[in-house]
């Protein structure tokens, strides 16, 4: 059963304490990408409509800024919704909310809703679009090159990630990853 955006908002807050409004939401949106391609259902069962500044969960944007609470408490997320969570903060967590408003507006689901909507409008990116984007053209790039990864290595690369994740202007270099790849072939 999907979750809420409030409830999948508050579990990358927990993750990235002072989250920005902006990144929030691209990060709700990636969340729900991710989980599409890999389970087949969503993470969440808001609607993501293209805004002008990207991706946008419209009914955890006007609660927030409306303040208005959120009826009891969630049902605890599932080890599939933790996990996909868990993937998208480590492959866009250090990018900035405006990185993530360029890399959204470069992406197809995006772009079809962008193209049915006037400025300062909004149009709904279907979950379909999301789906289909994400099983295809958005899909992991290792999966693509059938690089299987052992478990002792990641755990080892990522042993430094708390310290990585402070400082935000520290990406991750895809040619640096690839080089530590090879070397273990």
């Amino acid at each position: 059963m999907p979750a809420s955006a409030h409830a999948i908002a508050a579990a990358l807050r927990e993750r990235l304490p002072g989250l920005a409004i902006q990144k929030l939401h691209k990060l709700l949106y990636y969340s729900q990408g991710h989980h599409l391609a890999i389970f087949g259902v969503p993470l969440f069962g808001d609607t993501i409509s293209a805004w002008d500044r990207g991706p946008v969960v419209g009914t955890l944007w006007h609660d927030e800024r409306n303040d208005i609470p959120v009826e009891g408490s969630p049902p605890p997320l599932s080890e599939a919704q933790l996990n996909t969570i868990g993937y998208v903060v480590s492959r866009y967590g250090a990018l900035s909310g405006q990185d993530l408003e360029h890399l959204t507006h470069s992406e197809t689901p995006w772009q079809r809703a962008d193209a049915m909507r006037r400025p300062r409008e909004s149009a709904r990116i279907e979950t379909e679009w999301i789906e289909e984007y994400f099983a295809g053209p958005g899909a992991d790039d290792s999966a693509e090159e059938g690089v299987v990864l052992d478990s002792a290595e990641v755990t080892r690369w990522l042993s430094d990630a708390r310290e990585r994740l402070a400082d935000p202007l520290q990406v991750d270099d895809l040619d640096a990853i690839r080089a530590k790849l090879a070397a273990h072939e």
